[in-house]
């Protein structure tokens, strides 16, 4: 299976390659590849890009596209046993799922009771203290790695009942960063 790592260029600069090569070669080791696959990148000099990078066990396609900021408002609960633990190139699960929205947004993929991820970000949760996101999410997102690592965020299960509870939802992923969504409406 291909897998896909998206990432964020601005004006030229390759923002965290060290956490998109990391997780490349956790991939790729877990899919049983152990050579190396260094990721060398040529952006655009100017402007927002999405990096789209195709690979499994060599490159197979890099692509820059330009990048547009998707608003989200509005959430939709959807459940599923859905697994991807690795980020495939292959969405259509994903994308299955995402056709539950109905009038929302986005969705909030609950397994087992648990609050995963939206359909293209992890997610945080404030408590008025601090900000948590979810223990076993379906991907671990690579801008949710940066900021467990430098002790910004905190891992707890969240049930989906619990949601209300907290004041405060942000979204994560490599190319929104972390963006609190205020005024959030779970439908």
């Amino acid at each position: 299976m291909r897998l896909l790592e998206t990432i964020h260029i601005l004006d030229g600069e390759v923002l965290n390659l060290h956490y998109h090569q990391r997780r490349m070669d956790e991939s790729r080791h877990t899919l049983g590849y152990t050579s190396p696959l260094l990721l060398k990148l040529d952006p655009p000099k100017q402007g927002e890009f999405r990096c789209r990078v195709i690979y499994e066990e060599e490159l197979e396609k890099i692509e820059y596209i330009p990048y547009q900021k998707k608003e989200i408002n509005r959430f939709k609960l959807v459940h599923s046993n859905i697994d991807y633990s690795l980020k495939y190139e292959d969405r259509s699960e994903i994308d299955q799922l995402f056709r539950h929205k109905c009038e929302a947004d986005e969705i909030i993929i609950i397994k087992n009771g648990l609050v995963t991820d939206t359909s293209i970000a992890n997610l945080c949760f404030f408590d008025g203290r601090e900000w948590w996101t979810p223990q076993y999410p379906l991907l671990k997102g690579t801008t949710r790695q940066r900021l467990l690592d430098t002790n910004r965020i905190k891992c707890a299960d969240i049930h989906y009942n619990e949601i209300a509870s907290f004041s405060k939802i942000a979204v994560m992923n490599a190319m929104t960063d972390f963006t609190i969504i205020e005024n959030a409406i779970i439908l």
